[in-house]
């Protein structure tokens, strides 16, 4: 049977939603044809956010990647603007920006147009370094603002505005957002809930210009952005401006199609445009009884409706949606929903405790709750608005109904968990319609164990992120108690369907010693491994087996097969060790005599109290190795990195303890220390810790008494604050604990896991139990640690025994170069 032709205009989330349900249901009706205006398959824009903030990445909001597009047998021109519909002949005409078009014919025709940012229409805003946010492209480009500009303002103070100015903070930069309303998100939170909220936020340094009204944006002689200035005359700085003052949707080409545009493409139950049954609309582009949703729950029941009707089983219906709103600001936790501000006939329930940060306000008419606004205490969010959904009657429950699910007792909840406590039927996941049942079924039925499998399999928490935390609670309850099967495990790549720790187990109960037997012996996929798993089992092969086991160059990464960091335009970046950011003048003349012969653009001091010789080039690192004459900074490796100190009690005053000696011990006992992932040390000597020492890995900090010793601290893109491990007395128990923490990790984390993410995993109770509760245990994971580094080699300096392979070094002829040119034509 010939296949019908399914056009999509639009890659989005709510259309891509739609086809998702479509084959589910009828996955061999259609030839579908996507085209996406961005170069990107299908990914999440309500997170946009955690990446501009630098908590997640692209990658991690990709909702499809290439290959679904392909496994679907799904054709997408990603990267073209339809630019032309003619529904005469049923076809589609697009663009791409390189000025190459392509048609394609539709018996159905799908628009998931979404929507445009509106733009202020004012003087400047046309001027370079203002933009929208909307996009992946609009987010990459504030991300490269922030690294080189000071002010931000963001103009908008609703969700989108103060979700892009949060972010921008976090990347560095002075950000005053610009509102013309009295209080923020106005459209969202009653004004006590917005003043809460401006004051939580700008006590984390956001600055704000409220009931301002812009009157232009003001250039400097180069033509970008420098201030913003207002209708009463004043101005802030600014080298980055972000409009987020609303979205309109995206009409254009429907009024060019002659489709009946009323705010948005006008549509009827069915998702079906009133001017031409045959074409489609969905999304923030669709205008449903004269409402265009911006939420995106409300689009995914569009997109439910819509698979339905394309299927042809015609029975399903789009009757509106009741939507509700959270923040997505770290820290930040409010919740609305409905008829949250009242007044006329209803009835007003509020707690207000400005002090501890927590506001209620919950509206009720005729016995039914019709609206809720919560700020600080947001637990109950998701009950309350299962009750404006239902509109049951309240007023069996009014007395306790502030108070929340937990205070009903019989009626409603049975425990302190709450997700042992929610009923199957109850909702976890308001954008895409996931019961606890479901989620449930799909652990039990499916062998599920992570977040990442319950997201793919049920969509539960994959939107807005806001019920992660109660997926999680769920997965816990279910996997602890009903679930009586092994849990799944996540394989390493798709070389193998084996898991990390099994990796490590057979390495070590069958003394494997090489890649190539424990990849005979788990009959690996393939036969050579990738470059994911290679550098995974060549470090857990010496690292449970020192000596026996021999490292392979050629399973690491390009950086440790070099034994410096490349940079992005090919050269290298040197970092000599410099024992506890200890150094002298004899060691400065020789780093400047290195700089002036091997001509070394950029010297660059490193937080890591280290000095960096940035853009030396391949074939001279054997030289500046040599010429420098100092250890190895191990600053490319999956290693210990640096120890950071402060000058301690030799020096400063305040000094308690010896920080500067100890932190230099510290180095020198593990300095040529491999480990699953890289691994900082400092020590402060004294509680005022100007060392940093609690955002490490491991942080000594000197008292009075002896030492605190701090363990799985990070301080990248996301800070962890290290735990409170231990107090010792004297250096050699700093030593002791220290090495045998380390061993621990080095014997038992995965590879690619930080020390903060290994001991999320196994719990500090375990940690300690090995090192705190057993003392022969302890100093036998010490022993091991220093026995693994005993004879270890300086790479810059002992080539040959840590195996380097010189010949990289080594540069081209001209024969060479030509052939590889040759070589790369071809």
């Amino acid at each position: 049977m010939k296949k019908s032709k399914l056009v999509m205009i639009g890659n989005g989330m709510a259309g891509v939603r739609a086809l998702e349900e479509l084959l589910t249901i009828a996955p061999d009706l259609y030839d579908i044809t996507v085209f996406g205006a961005e170069p990107h398959p299908n990914y999440n824009r309500i997170l946009l956010s955690p990446v501009l903030a630098g908590e997640q990445t692209l990658a991690d909001i990709v909702l499809n990647d290439w290959a679904w597009y392909q496994d679907n047998h799904i054709l997408l021109h990603a990267g073209y603007t339809v630019t032309a519909v003619d529904r005469a002949r049923r076809t589609v005409h697009a663009t791409n920006a390189q000025g190459e078009t392509i048609s394609a014919e539709y018996d159905r025709l799908i628009m998931a147009t979404g929507s445009n940012p509106f733009i202020l229409p004012i003087p400047g805003k046309d001027l370079q370094g203002v933009l929208a946010y909307r996009d992946i492209a609009d987010t990459e480009a504030m991300i490269e603002a922030a690294k080189t500009l000071k002010h931000a303002v963001v103009i908008g103070g609703g969700l989108l505005g103060l979700e892009a100015a949060n972010g921008l903070m976090k990347r560095g930069m002075q950000v005053t957002v610009v509102h013309v309303g009295d209080w923020l998100m106005e459209r969202q939170l009653d004004d006590q809930a917005g003043r809460m909220l401006q004051k939580s936020l700008a006590e984390r340094g956001m600055q704000f210009c409220m009931k301002a009204q812009t009157q232009e944006l003001v250039g400097n002689e180069s033509g970008r952005v420098c201030a913003v200035r207002f209708k009463d005359g004043s101005e802030v700085p600014a080298d980055l401006v972000v409009m987020a003052v609303g979205i309109r949707p995206n009409t254009e080409l429907a009024e060019s199609m002659h489709l009946h545009v009323n705010r948005g493409i006008v549509v009827s139950d069915t998702l079906q445009t009133v001017t031409d049954p045959r074409i489609y609309a969905v999304g923030e582009c669709a205008a449903h009884r004269g409402i265009a949703y911006g939420l995106v729950a409300p689009l995914f029941e569009q997109g439910k409706v819509l698979a339905n009707h394309l299927a042809e089983f015609g029975i399903g219906r789009y009757l509106g949606s009741l939507t509700s709103t959270k923040l997505k600001v770290t820290g930040i936790d409010l919740f609305s929903a409905g008829d949250f501000q009242g007044g006329g006939d209803t009835e007003e329930i509020l707690m207000s405790d400005p002090y501890a940060g927590v506001y209620k306000k919950l509206v009720i008419k005729d016995d039914k709750l019709v609206g809720a606004c919560l700020y600080g205490d947001t637990v109950d969010g998701s009950w309350y608005f299962k009750l404006l959904r239902e509109g049951r009657s309240v007023a069996d429950i009014r007395d306790k109904l502030m108070f929340g699910e937990s205070n009903l007792g019989d009626t409603g909840h049975q425990g302190q968990n709450k997700a042992a406590a929610l009923a199957d039927s109850d909702e976890v996941c308001g954008c895409n319609g996931v019961t606890k049942g479901a989620i449930c079924k799909a652990i039990k039925d499916k062998g599920l164990f992570t977040l990442e499998d319950v997201r793919k399999h049920t969509k539960a928490s994959a939107s807005c992120g806001s019920c992660t935390g109660l997926v999680e609670q769920i997965i816990m309850f279910t996997a602890g108690g009903d679930y009586s099967a092994s849990p799944k495990t996540k394989a390493m790549c798709g070389c193998t369907e084996h898991g990390h720790q099994a990796v490590r187990d057979v390495i070590r109960t069958h003394k494997l010693l090489t890649t190539d037997a424990v990849f005979r012996f788990m009959e690996w996929r393939t036969p050579n491994g990738c470059a994911s798993c290679r550098p995974a089992v060549n470090y857990y092969l010496i690292s449970t087996w020192p000596k026996d086991a021999k490292d392979d160059p050629q399973s690491r990464f390009i950086n440790e097969r070099s034994h410096a960091n490349i940079q992005k335009d090919g050269t290298y970046s040197v970092i000599p060790r410099m024992w506890g950011g200890e150094t002298t003048a004899s060691e400065l003349r020789r780093i400047a005599d290195v700089v002036d012969k091997y001509d070394i653009p950029t010297v660059k001091v490193t937080g890591g109290q280290r000095i960096d010789l940035l853009g030396v080039k391949k074939e001279d690192l054997q030289g500046v190795w040599n010429d420098i004459g100092m250890p190895c900074g191990h600053a490319y490796a999956k290693a210990l990195r640096t120890v950071k100190t402060c000058v301690g009690s030799e020096w400063c005053r305040m000094g308690t303890q010896d920080s500067t000696q100890m932190g230099k011990d510290l180095e020198r006992a593990m300095w040529r220390m491999y480990a699953p992932h890289k691994v900082k040390f400092a020590v402060s000597g004294c509680p005022r810790n100007c060392a940093e020492s609690g955002i490490k890995d491991v942080g000594i900090i000197g008292v009075d008494s002896g030492w605190e010793m701090y363990v799985g601290g990070n301080g990248g893109i996301k800070t962890e604050v290290a735990h409170f491990f231990a107090k010792l007395k004297t250096a050699e128990e700093v030593m002791e604990y220290t090495g045998a923490f380390m061993q621990l990790y080095r014997l038992e984390g995965w590879y690619l896991e930080r020390t903060v993410h290994y001991i999320n995993r196994v719990g500090l109770d375990y940690v300690k139990k090995r090192i705190l509760d057993d003392a022969q245990g302890r100093q036998a994971l010490w022993e091991e640690l220093q026995f693994a580094l005993e004879g270890e080699p300086d790479p810059w300096f002992e080539t040959g025994k840590a195996a380097v392979d010189t010949r990289q070094f080594q540069p081209l002829t001209a024969a060479q170069t030509v052939a590889i040119t040759a070589s790369v034509s071809a």
